[in-house]
């Protein structure tokens, strides 16, 4: 019974563990710059006291933090510079016992909005709520494959990273786009953005990987498109985008969707434009993503193939004009020069889709990287962090989603860019995730456990014990067991679940940790975060009245007995430590009032006991 008492105390510091994880990845501090810390003590600290403790424990961190910086203060809320590391030397320090709270003094600013002359022509970027999403991420460290007719850096590409490509059609490396079509794509992806020319992309800091496989007329083989999609999965392309298709189904092309899959590559196809009740292929494969158009109203445009095989609904443009349509710099056919020029087709909303996957993964390999060595971070990849159904997860938890859409015009919903990237930094847990935020956290430290700045852990680990060792040895005389109810008794009386304490988060005040790690006697002073003992908790008060209460009751006995006998020595050990009362203070009154409540306790929890005969 006693070995899986210790499971069960294992298994809850594990799930609160994991629960406090999830609240940090959830939470503000992921959200934001912050160049210093909010610091909110109790209020039921003499500002003496207080004042004296910062100048005992300022200039012992490393130097770090300067609590000489402080710029404010009002109702003990105090700010000084510093950042995350220096948080977790303050968790570590004896400070940390009269905090109620620590969060980042956030930088706030106007969200982005770039430069680039003809955005506000960009009613496509406003749809997805592109703003938001610059906010966190521009697509670092991303390569997004764009197998089309080429890709001509024109003007507004200038800026846009690039990285080798192939042409399929005529076998060499001249990728060069003499139809406008995939410069068009590769524009919505990442055209340069806030360079005061043109227009923006979706993810301007990602990088291009050219691919043709489309002559000038716009027209390729099923061959030359599989074996870009090999080229891409081989060669760090982690995003490929396929603004094409046809009605015939390829076991060729296929087998090189399987193969990128297989790769972590995120694959995406334009849905058709015959307006039929059916994607085109390859965006019908089921490992592909694709993407059905709208209009500027955000209805599904009247050209877009719908139903079986579509996933998601994006930008596609209409003929309503030019402000219609997606605008981004191509070439023009005619001319062969670069043009603003507005397109619209499944094919420029596909793009769109392929760009906010480029955002998500980003996200996701940035935040992997936190807690890395330099060398370590620089070989990440994003295979190893993100992978296909994931990102699919994350575009349709956070597409707009439309009500009695019977004939899936829209498949999840709208694409909303700023809802992915926030549901990607919200992030989920891993094993290796877990660790490393026990790691830098200071929990895998055995001092940290052990000093002032967590929690009094040898008083609370004799009290948890005791109570067992004094119920193993009444049991010579009682007919004592140790039941679940009873268990929880014991632990609820003398210890509480002491561990979360020590657990502090940027985000949520440390009352409800307090509340949640105390025993019954310390629930009084657990609120307010005194270390004053409320003496009509920490007293055989409320042992006597739950016995009476639960007497009748076998599970509620067998639970207050056990409350009973975990009190008990909760009392005997605050009286050895010499634990302060509120009303009584400390020296020999406050030790007599303890001991002769555990008394009472220890009285009373015996003769109930004698009636289990």
């Amino acid at each position: 019974m006693i070995k899986r008492f210790f499971l069960t105390i294992l298994f809850f510091a594990g799930l609160w563990f994991a629960l406090n994880l999830y609240l940090q990845h959830h939470g503000l501090a992921h959200r934001g710059n912050y160049d210093s810390l909010i610091i909110n003590f109790r209020n039921d600290i003499p500002t003496q006291t207080l004042t004296a403790d910062i100048q005992a424990i300022d200039g012992k961190l490393e130097k770090t933090v300067d609590f000489n910086s402080i710029f404010s203060i009002k109702d003990y809320v105090y700010t000084v510079k510093g950042d995350g590391e220096d948080l977790k030397r303050l968790r570590r320090s004896p400070l940390m016992k009269e905090v109620d709270y620590v969060e980042p003094n956030y930088v706030y600013q106007a969200l982005e909005v770039p430069n680039d002359p003809e955005y506000s022509k960009q009613w496509n970027l406003r749809a997805i709520a592109m703003e938001s999403a610059w906010d966190g991420s521009k697509g670092e460290g991303v390569t997004v494959a764009v197998i089309d007719t080429g890709v001509t850096r024109v003007p507004d590409l200038r800026q846009t990273q690039f990285v080798t490509g192939y042409n399929f059609v005529d076998d060499n490396r001249d990728t060069t786009d003499y139809n406008g079509h995939g410069t068009h794509v590769a524009g919505t992806i990442a055209q340069a953005t806030n360079n005061e020319y043109g227009v923006a992309g979706i993810a301007p800091k990602a990088k291009i990987m050219p691919l043709k496989v489309l002559g000038d007329n716009g027209g390729g083989t099923v061959a030359d498109i599989a074996e870009a999609i090999i080229y891409a999965a081989d060669n760090g392309a982690s995003v490929i985008n396929m603004s094409l298709g046809g009605g015939g189904e390829s076991k060729t092309l296929a087998d090189a969707i399987d193969y990128a899959y297989s790769k972590g590559v995120v694959i995406i196809a334009a849905a058709g434009n015959e307006g039929q009740n059916a994607a085109a292929y390859p965006g019908r494969y089921p490992k592909v993503i694709s993407v059905a158009a709208t209009d500027a109203t955000g209805n599904k445009a009247d050209y877009s193939n719908y139903g079986a095989g579509v996933d998601i609904a994006a930008p596609g443009g209409s003929t309503d004009g030019k402000d219609g349509k997606i605008l981004q710099e191509t070439i023009d056919p005619d001319t062969r020069e670069p043009v603003l020029m507005g397109f619209q087709g499944t094919s420029m909303a596909a793009p769109h889709v392929a760009g906010t996957a480029a955002l998500i993964q980003s996200v996701q390999l940035q935040q992997a990287k936190v807690g890395l060595s330099t060398r370590a971070a620089e070989n990440l990849t994003i295979a190893e962090v993100s992978e296909p159904e994931m990102v699919l997860k994350i575009l349709k938890a956070s597409a707009r989603s439309v009500p009695n859409d019977s004939l899936n015009y829209y498949g999840a919903g709208h694409v909303n860019a700023g809802e992915a990237v926030k549901q990607a930094q919200q992030g989920e847990i891993s094993f290796r995730d877990f660790m490393r935020w026990l790691r830098d956290n200071g929990y895998l430290n055995p001092i940290f456990w052990f000093d002032g700045g967590a929690v009094a852990f040898l008083p609370k680990l004799a009290m948890v014990l005791g109570s067992y060792l004094l119920v193993l040895l009444l049991r010579i005389y009682l007919p004592l067991q140790f039941t679940w109810p009873f268990n929880w008794g014991l632990i609820f009386g003398s210890s509480g679940l002491f561990f979360l304490q020590g657990l502090y988060i940027f985000d949520l005040p440390q009352w409800p940790f307090r509340a949640m790690g105390s025993s019954l006697p310390e629930l009084g002073n657990s609120l307010p975060g005194t270390g004053l003992l409320n003496p009509f908790f920490a007293s055989a008060l409320i042992p006597i009245v739950l016995l009476l209460l639960l007497l009748g009751n076998p599970s509620g006995k067998q639970w207050s007995l056990g409350v009973c006998f975990g009190v008990t020595v909760f009392l005997l050990i605050s009286a050895f430590l010499g634990t302060p009362l509120w009303l009584i203070g400390t020296g020999s009154t406050a030790i007599a009032f303890l001991v002769v409540n555990a008394l009472i306790c220890l009285g009373l929890g015996s003769l109930a006991a004698k009636g289990e005969h």
